[in-house]
């Protein structure tokens, strides 16, 4: 019978099925009722056992019947499962990004998590789209179309929301202002890995992999190719379905 996995993100909750291969898959925005999300999630399936990883698995878990584990954990197997040669993960999620670094065995190795501050995550980049009157899915590719270059000096979210405001009134591109955004989230989040020590492959994992400059930038800030999987938001769900099948 169907293992399942749920992530519980700060802005969205993933749910994987699992039986020798993903059965059942789907994501949808946590709201601010996640408990219900994750409840309608779940209406009608069949599973043997359930496993909840993410921000919010402490509130869905004792209700739901289900075992926790932690998103490094979960995105570890999540990674591993996906790409056996993968050596470093990163996720950069709503409220914190991780780095998580991998023995030969997709076992964790060392990993460092930023969940103290806004800067770094997808928090950040969603209050700078929001001020830069755009939204969150159409930030990466505005910044890509950037032909000039200016520099964000503040990663606090409050001061760089300021600094945006400034760079606006003195006429600079907005793309470029973008692109400086891009710039400061994945330099922070590239001085993580290579604090837990970067290894290929690197698989890019969660929502914020699907934007491209991240994508880009952290490559070129890291000197490797990134690889980010067909269903970034996936990894986290379908590594807590990997443990439930197969603790």
């Amino acid at each position: 019978m169907n293992s399942a996995g749920l992530d519980v993100g700060s802005r969205t909750v993933a749910l994987v099925l699992y039986d020798g291969g993903v059965v059942d898959s789907a994501v949808v925005d946590t709201g601010i009722r996640p408990l219900e999300r994750c409840r309608q999630l779940l209406a009608g399936k069949s599973y043997r056992r359930l496993v909840v990883t993410g921000y919010g698995r402490h509130l869905v878990a004792p209700v739901l019947g289900g075992d926790l584990v932690s998103e490094i954990g979960a995105y570890a197997r999540g990674a591993g499962h996906l790409y056996p040669d993968c050596g470093t993960v990163i996720d950069i999620g709503g409220q914190d990004s991780k780095a998580i670094a991998l023995d030969e065995n997709s076992r964790v190795r060392r990993f460092e998590m930023n969940d103290r501050c806004a800067a770094g995550t997808g928090r950040f980049l969603e209050v700078m789209a929001a001020t830069l009157e755009l939204e969150i899915g159409e930030l990466g590719g505005f910044a890509l179309t950037a032909s000039g270059s200016v520099t964000i000096n503040s990663l606090c979210t409050v001061f760089a929301e300021s600094e945006v405001v400034s760079l606006i009134a003195r006429g600079e591109e907005a793309s470029a202002i973008a692109q400086a955004l891009h710039q400061a989230v994945a330099t922070r989040v590239a001085v993580m890995v290579r604090r837990v020590g970067l290894k290929e492959r690197v698989v890019f994992a969660g929502g914020a992999a699907r934007n491209g400059c991240l994508k880009r930038l952290l490559g070129d800030k890291l000197g490797v190719d990134i690889t980010v999987p067909g269903q970034p938001q996936l990894v986290g769900a379908l590594g807590a379905a990997l443990m439930a099948g197969n603790p």
